[in-house]
């Protein structure tokens, strides 16, 4: 309690206890009494000089305050009115005199009365500081009223004219305190001036609190206002949506439903919030309507959080690979290794293969076959020709008529974060002045960037590190090498004989039978039928041409079927050339008898391996080297250096060292119009030159394959299970093979490695040791020798040789 340092006089009042109320010296207020104690002191009052002392109640909360729960400080006030009121309550008006200080209380029933020193006001000299400290309170008075607005401008220019410090700071303390407590504080500060520079202070701090609370206020109602103009402006469009019949051509609640449904990430669902307030402003009839409703349910179909369960069960998925194709062991054991991976690690991201072989070798529909094991949703997106980037990233919504790429639509397909998509023919893809779509896929393909792709329509990244990606492909040389560097490469070679033989038993036969409506088994083929119709009708590597061929045979046997009413056709030789016609291929068997200047060699083909002669022969002239053939710039080059290897060894192979000048050599390999190239007939082409200068014979039951170097060595090739295979179909027993090439020997299968002797070769001197007759003598010859016999290839087929 403060201590008084002005003139007191003691006096003794009737004390009345006011809760939430305060009342200052000058102060006219008028409140209503209710309390028994109350109206007690107030009724003493009105008996004797009509003066009371006023004192605020510490809790307002309490009904019957004690001595401590009032302060010690309050107000001799003056009773100037007195109104009865319904229910026992008085209204009172009265005026505040002075300042007193309780010093004890006297009695407490039937009310409070207490001795008090009144305080005596006394008139603050002027001064400079006396004025500057009226000047400042009025300014910040004024601020105060500027900026809250609370305050009236009666009772602002009332308190504006006041000129004793003390008066003003009581008046400013009841007009702008709210709470008890602070005007407790100001009625207890008994100097003017002391008290005016706290009420200065004061006015500071609540100006400030008015500024704030007059930005927030206005925010809340500018808010409350938008929204409330907003939910008009809705319902305004659905009463005119329902009058003209077209409620539902805007109508975003099901969409809003929706949106709150879907677990989009924040960026996605922050856009699609943003487009539905667009769309919900926008006025009926408006074309970008379509638009808008366009983008914001093409998020909503989108599968966000939608994953199908793998199927981890090794064996099923081992079953279901092998029910579906024959053979394709690299492939099968990469899905299962994946699965083994995926039951350890369960958050494991989805593989980038690619499948490169030739046509019809089963890519595309291995590629259904995992999605089926995995028990996933399979999609898939033929490249074969795309030019425009758009197809994988999607239009930006700028454009008329933009949709999202065709891999977002792809997913939108599938329902699932996490089918297997299959990029079909991922090597024919191209680029113009629209994009370069192979550098789009850069970030499809990589695992470490997919987890946020970004669509041009959609505008927000989308996961799809779940997706199981999946390429074809007949050649890498037309990807470009950062796409191919992202994807795990699996060789997927063409089928041998025996393959297929497999294939068409199991599968395409009775594929055949069953699309064309015929019984089971109602058509039946033999291994050595089968066997003749694929070496007699079909030349691929694949199977395609193959289920053509079997689908027609199916056919023409339902047309006997009907004709002559059986059940059951059994096809033999003389029924498959009246069906299909007379064999289109042929594969030449091996001479016998061995020849001059005529080797045999293994050539690697799209449609697989094959054998070809090569023939040579010698005639005078001025050393000019012949190529015919259609060979190309590889296969040339072979031939020169084979002529090059035999010029330097010349006087080891018993052959004239001045060859080159008199005679022409001339080098031919049959089936001219087919194009040929490749560097694995180097040492073909080399026996045959040394057979046809020194006169020794080839033997015909020996083939060869290896490409040359000018030191004779034999470098490594490509293909040899196809070579292999196509000289066993020969009737070859011997093959030269390239010494590096041994363990490629793994891959060919048992029955043709027990039937070939294979000869390693790693010079020159082991293939002519193993494939010329007799041994050239050295210094044998000291003429140039004419030799050499043409032996006509017959049908053999289109091949190209290479590495």
């Amino acid at each position: 309690m403060a201590k008084a340092k002005k003139k007191t006089q003691p006096v003794s009042l009737p004390m009345l206890p006011l809760r939430g109320l305060m009342v200052f010296p000058h102060m006219v207020l008028h409140f209503d009494v209710g309390r028994k104690k109350s109206i007690a002191a107030l009724e003493r009052a009105m008996m004797e000089d009509q003066r009371i002392f006023l004192v605020a109640q510490r809790d307002i909360d309490v009904d019957d305050p004690g001595i401590d729960d009032i302060y010690h400080v309050g107000t001799i006030a003056a009773i100037k009115q007195v109104i009865k009121l319904p229910g026992d309550n008085i209204r009172l008006l009265v005026e505040g005199k002075s300042r007193a200080i309780l010093r004890a209380v006297t009695q407490e029933e039937p009310h409070f009365e207490g001795a008090l020193d009144e305080l005596l006001e006394q008139d603050v000299p002027a001064s400079i500081e006396t004025d500057a400290l009226l000047r400042t309170a009025r300014h910040y008075f004024e601020d105060f009223c500027k900026m809250s607005g609370r305050i009236s401008p009666e009772t602002a220019q009332s308190v504006m004219e006041m000129e004793e410090p003390g008066q003003l700071a009581d008046m400013i303390a009841a007009n702008v305190l709210q709470k008890v407590e602070d005007r407790q504080q100001v009625l207890e500060e008994f100097d003017e001036l002391t008290r005016l520079e706290s009420v200065c202070a004061i006015l500071v701090r609540e100006t400030e609190l008015a500024g704030v609370e007059k930005k927030v206020q206005a925010r809340v109602r500018k808010q409350i206002e938008q929204n409330q103009k907003d939910y008009f402006l809705r319902e305004q469009i659905k009463a005119i949506q329902t009058e003209l019949g077209d409620k539902d051509a805007t109508d975003v609640d099901d969409l809003r439903e929706r949106l709150e449904k879907t677990p989009m990430n924040d960026e996605a669902k922050e856009k699609t919030e943003r487009e539905l307030e667009r769309l919900s402003r926008m006025a009926p009839g408006s074309p970008e309507i379509g638009v808008s409703r366009t983008y914001i349910e093409w998020m909503l179909d989108l599968p966000w959080g939608k994953n199908t369960p793998d199927n981890l069960d090794l064996k099923r998925a081992r079953r279901v690979l092998a029910e579906d194709h024959y053979g394709l062991e690299e492939v099968k054991e990469r899905v299962i290794e994946y699965l083994a991976v995926c039951r350890i690690k369960k958050n494991m991201k989805g593989p980038v293969l690619c499948f490169v072989g030739p046509p019809g070798v089963g890519k595309t529909s291995i590629a259904k076959s995992i999605a089926r094991a995995l028990g996933r949703k399979f999609v898939q997106m033929s490249l074969g020709g795309v030019r425009d980037e758009a197809e994988i990233r999607g239009h930006r919504r700028t454009y008329i008529g933009a949709i999202p790429g065709r891999i977002i639509s792809s997913i939108k397909q599938a329902g699932t974060l996490n089918p297997v998509f299959l990029f079909d023919e991922i090597d024919k893809m191209a680029s113009d002045v629209r994009g370069d779509p192979a550098s789009a896929m850069l970030e499809v393909l990589d695992s470490a960037q997919n987890n946020a792709f970004r669509d041009h329509y959609l505008e927000c990244p989308f996961d799809l590190s779940g997706v199981m990606f999946i390429t074809t492909a007949n050649s890498v040389d037309t990807i470009p090498r950062p796409l191919l560097d992202r994807m795990e490469l699996i060789e997927v070679s063409g089928y041998t004989e025996e393959e297929k033989l497999n294939i068409a038993k199991r599968h395409l036969l009775p594929k055949q039978i069953e699309e064309h409506g015929l019984p089971a088994k109602s058509v039946k083929l033999t291994d050595k039928i089968m066997r003749a119709l694929i070496q007699g009708y079909t030349r691929e590597a694949g199977v395609r041409r193959l289920q053509r061929t079997i689908g027609k045979v199916v056919r023409k046997s339902a047309v006997q079927m009907i004709d002559e009413g059986v059940e059951t056709v059994s096809i033999t030789q003389d029924k498959l050339t009246q069906f299909l016609g007379a064999p289109r291929y042929h594969y030449e068997k091996a001479g016998k008898k061995p020849e001059i200047g005529v080797v045999n060699g293994l050539a690697y083909t799209v449609v697989g391996g094959d054998t070809l002669q090569i023939e040579t022969t010698t005639m005078p002239g001025t050393g000019q080297l012949e190529l015919t053939g259609s060979l190309g710039d590889v296969m040339k080059e072979s031939a020169r250096a084979a002529k090059s290897y035999v010029r330097a060894h010349a006087a080891e192979l018993g052959i004239a060292e001045d060859f080159y000048k008199t005679l022409d050599i001339h080098i031919h390999v049959p089936e001219g119009a087919v194009p040929k190239d490749g560097p694995s007939a180097g040492v073909t082409m080399t026996t045959a030159l040394v057979s046809a200068l020194t006169g020794i014979a080839v033997r015909q039951n020996v083939a060869m394959t290896g490409e040359i170097t000018l030191r004779g060595r034999v470098l490594p090739i490509g293909g040899l299970k196809e070579k292999l295979l196509a000289a066993h179909r020969a009737g070859i027993d011997t093959v030269l093979i390239p010494k590096e090439n041994i363990k490629d020997l793994e891959e060919v299968p048992e029955n043709v490695l027990g039937a070939i002797t294979i000869v390693p070769a790693e010079t020159v001197d082991t293939v002519l040791a193993a494939a010329l007759c007799e041994k050239p003598a050295a210094k044998k010859n000291t003429k140039a020798m004419i030799a050499g016999a043409h032996v006509p290839a017959g049908d053999v087929p289109a091949a190209g040789m290479h590495a």
